[in-house]
């Protein structure tokens, strides 16, 4: 396999030398400086392109006595390049980096890539690091050797060693799906997580698989498909993170054997996907989504109580001073409001006492829905109608819908889905 060496080159010939011995490049990229603007001072550059004896052998000598340095390693004119950069500049220094980088990568495909970072600034050594990081076809690699300080390798004992980074770049590829769980975006985590190669290392391997499983997890659950959230969130239960442990009771919940039960939790889950489409600024979904709430919620009241189905109503059920509609089959069926009519005069429990006191308010509060681009209106919805909207629903609609689900075993709101993933 072609190998491909990038250089930092600073004001010491002996680490390039030595990392160019002991990789064996097909070619190299040397990263380096050209004259200073403010001084005019040669740059790094002459270390690579000086004629005749461009180099001191040490910086104690009076003159240079060895060429430059694709001449002591025997490089032929085709077998390396130059960047050149600026000695100081991190933003430019990670630029240039990652253009050269990026050229060499299609210039060279299927090679081996080794960065080395020990020659250069500083500034130059971090702008390289910086730059490999965000690839995961770079290894990197420093030149090193036995110390007697802080200050340098003995002469004759240095050696090129490859950077653990493999943590390191880890973390930083997977930062953005981490913050996409801030935003309960987890279908753009699991789909960026699939891009990135997994790890060598068999513990981050594990980090990574559980990252956009679980990812997927939340994912499906976002978009109502339970039964596949389930199926994952079981296959991590013995070692699910310590904040993750409470949503697969819940999620098993949303597909219990009772029916009764399974809607009871379903409302909620509903409500809390409303919740969660509005902290996106999605206010029309999230509106459209709390209309579904109210409908079911009515509709899951009238069947466990009083064996109704809204789409298929018995004439000798509809009492008096409701009027229903029948549709093309002669079925009556009750909408939204005309199933919470219902409500109001075939039972007795919160549901009744909740409609009985807010039925204007229920008829104001859907006025935003029907004012939607997604139901009749034209009109997208502001935040402020979410907000008022939701006020309500907190003060009013939910403690009524607990009161309700109390009675098949559902005493509380469960808690919204994770907007953190901690390994």
């Amino acid at each position: 396999m072609t190998t491909i060496l990038i250089c930092t080159v600073g004001g010491s010939h002996q680490p390039i030398v030595t990392a160019i011995k002991d990789v064996r490049p097909d070619f190299v990229l040397f990263i380096c400086t050209d004259k200073d603007p403010g001084t005019g001072r040669p740059g790094s550059n002459v270390q690579i392109t000086g004629n005749g004896n461009c180099i001191k052998a040490s910086n104690q000598d009076e003159k240079p006595s060895l060429p430059n340095i694709p001449s002591q390693t025997g490089l032929k004119p085709d077998q390396f390049d130059i960047c050149l950069t600026l000695s100081d500049d991190l933003d430019c220094i990670y630029a240039d980096c990652c253009q050269a980088l990026a050229l060499l990568v299609q210039r060279f495909p299927s090679s081996s890539f080794v960065a080395d970072y020990t020659g250069g600034t500083k500034s130059m050594s971090a702008g390289l690091i910086m730059a490999a990081l965000e690839r995961q076809d770079i290894q990197l690699q420093l030149v090193t050797g036995s110390r007697a300080d802080l200050i340098k390798v003995h002469d004759g004992s240095q050696f090129a060693a490859f950077a653990n980074i493999e943590k390191i770049r880890f973390e930083r590829l997977i930062a953005p799906y981490r913050q996409a769980w801030s935003r309960f975006a987890y279908s753009e985590a699991e789909a960026g997580l699939k891009d990135i190669k997994a790890p060598g290392i068999a513990g981050l391997r594990s980090q990574y698989a559980q990252f956009r499983d679980l990812s997927r997890a939340f994912a499906e659950w976002d978009n109502f498909n339970h039964q596949t959230a389930v199926e994952l969130l079981q296959n991590y239960a013995p070692s699910l993170p310590e904040a993750l442990k409470a949503y697969l009771p819940i999620v098993m919940r949303l597909r219990d054997n009772r029916q009764d039960k399974r809607e009871a939790a379903q409302l909620f889950d509903l409500y809390l996907n409303a919740k969660r489409r509005a902290a996106q600024g999605r206010y029309d979904d999230a509106i459209a989504r709390i209309y579904r709430l109210i409908e079911w919620t009515a509709q899951w009241v009238l069947k466990f109580q009083c064996g109704m189905d809204t789409s298929s109503i018995k004439e000798s059920d509809i009492p008096e001073g409701v009027v229903l509609t029948q549709n093309r089959d002669n079925q009556y069926q009750a909408g939204l409001f005309a199933a919470w009519q219902l409500i109001k005069f075939k039972t007795e429990g919160p549901a009744a006492v909740f409609i009985r006191a807010e039925e204007k308010a229920l008829l104001n509060q859907i006025k935003s829905r029907n004012q939607s681009i997604l139901a009749h209106g034209y009109e997208p919805v502001q935040q402020h109608n979410w907000q008022q909207l939701e006020g309500w629903l907190e003060a009013q609609f939910i403690p009524m819908l607990l009161a309700e689900t109390k009675q098949v075993g559902i005493k509380d709101l469960p808690p919204q889905l994770p907007r953190r993933f901690e390994m």
